[in-house]
C-alpha cells in the first residue's frame, strides 16, 4: 500500500462505527481517520482494551487507522464561547457553561487524546484550535493592535500547556485550517 487512501469518520458520526468500517471496506478505502464523537472514538472511554477493541474492529474490516480527530472538543481550547458549542461537544466538557470551565475542560481531554493516540500507535492527532480573535478579523468597527496581540496571547496561554504534552508524548497535532 504505497498512498493509502483513507476516510475521515466525522462526517458519519451518526452511523455506527462498525457500520462505518463496513462501508469503508465496501467503498475501497484502506483506512479510517476516525473521529472523536458519536460512537467511533469515545476519549472518556478509551483505556488500553477500548483501544484493542476499536483496532480489532478495522482489522476485522481490512482496515487501518491513520489518524484521530478531535475537532469539536479543540474547537473549545482557545475560542469565544457561546450556546453554540454546547451542540458539538460532549455534556462532560460543556459541565456548567461557564467558557473558562469549558476550555480548561477541552484542554485536559486534548491532551488525554494525545494518550489514547499512543495507546492506537498513532503519532497524529488532526483538529482545530477555537481562536479568540477570528471575529476580529472584519474589523469594522476598527481593531487595534492592542486587541489582536492580546488574543495572541490568549492563544498561547491555552494551547502551549496542550503542545507541550504532545511533545512530551511524541504526538502530533495536525491543524486543520478551517475558517472559524
Amino acid at each position: 500500500m504505497a498512498r493509502p487512501v483513507t476516510l475521515f469518520t466525522g462526517q458519519w458520526a451518526d452511523l455506527p462505527i462498525e457500520i462505518m468500517c463496513k462501508k469503508a471496506q465496501e467503498f475501497g478505502y484502506d483506512g479510517l481517520e476516525l473521529c472523536c464523537w458519536g460512537d467511533h472514538l469515545e476519549i472518556d472511554k478509551a483505556d488500553q482494551a477500548y483501544c484493542d477493541e476499536r483496532l480489532a474492529l478495522l482489522e476485522k474490516y481490512d482496515l487501518k487507522l491513520f489518524a484521530i480527530s478531535s475537532h469539536l472538543v479543540g474547537q473549545c481550547v482557545a475560542d469565544n464561547i457561546d450556546e453554540r458549542h454546547k451542540s458539538i461537544v460532549p455534556e462532560y466538557i460543556w459541565g456548567d457553561g461557564k467558557p473558562e470551565g469549558i476550555r480548561q475542560r477541552a484542554a485536559a481531554e486534548m491532551i488525554k487524546t494525545a494518550k489514547v493516540a499512543k495507546m492506537l500507535g498513532l503519532d497524529t492527532v488532526v483538529g482545530f484550535t477555537g481562536s479568540p480573535i477570528w471575529h476580529l478579523l472584519y474589523s469594522f468597527p476598527p481593531v487595534t493592535p492592542e486587541m489582536v496581540e492580546k488574543g495572541y496571547n490568549d492563544f498561547a496561554k491555552y494551547w502551549i500547556p496542550v503542545l507541550d504534552e504532545y511533545q512530551k508524548l511524541g504526538v502530533k497535532f495536525a491543524l486543520e485550517a478551517h475558517p472559524t
